[in-house]
């Protein structure tokens, strides 16, 4: 069984993955699946550099489209919000967006070693702050936040303030444990795709 890290398996995560077919709609007609999770479906557009992205968390679809979402280096491009294109099987409804393609973090790449670094520090503020039961989350980015946790360049840490305040702000909880959900552009850029969920 493939070890994720921090108690994801390759098992656990094929299990949480959306049911849901894809939905019809005239822009994902004929599109390749190429990935698929919790609450996403993704599809390549076929030019090599945009995905079409099936949402169904709230949480997914305040985070690439509010206008005070948070935005820069270490976030997803977004290019369209084709609205609203049904309702998925949860009772959350499907929104169409159209986005920069990104890419799984390759073993050893320097991206990835950040990632093992951020996702180690956000499990030990969850252990921490365990005793708040289903805050330690919000808790735990706080502190990272704060810098309380290896240091990163200036960028990444101001990603992870705007994260932090995006998470306060909507009341949601952080998701960066996962291993789709930390992804890289074709340059290496670490890039947050999916780090938060509705509880």
């Amino acid at each position: 069984m493939v070890h994720f890290g921090f108690g994801v398996t390759a098992a656990s995560n094929a299990a949480c993955v959306l049911p849901d077919p894809v939905p019809v709609h005239p822009l994902l007609d004929g599109k390749e699946e190429i990935g698929r999770g919790q609450y996403s479906i993704v599809l390549d557009k076929g030019d090599g550099e945009r995905v079409y992205k099936v949402v169904s968390s709230p949480a997914d679809y305040w985070l690439h489209t509010a206008k005070d979402r948070p935005q820069g280096k270490h976030f997803p491009i977004i290019y369209a919000d084709h609205g609203d294109i049904g309702q998925a099987q949860s009772g959350y409804r499907f929104y169409l967006l159209e986005m920069e393609r990104l890419y799984p973090l390759m073993p050893e790449s320097q991206a990835a070693i950040v990632a093992a670094q951020l996702g180690k520090a956000y499990w030990e503020g969850c252990r921490r702050w365990s005793q708040l039961g289903r805050s330690m989350g919000r808790v735990a980015m706080y502190h990272l936040a704060k810098g309380e946790a290896p240091s990163w360049d200036t960028q990444l840490q101001s990603a992870i303030k705007a994260l932090s305040v995006f998470i306060e702000e909507y009341q949601l909880l952080p998701d960066i444990l996962k291993s789709d959900n930390l992804m890289v552009r074709k340059d290496g850029t670490l890039v947050f795709s999916d780090p938060v969920f509705v509880s």
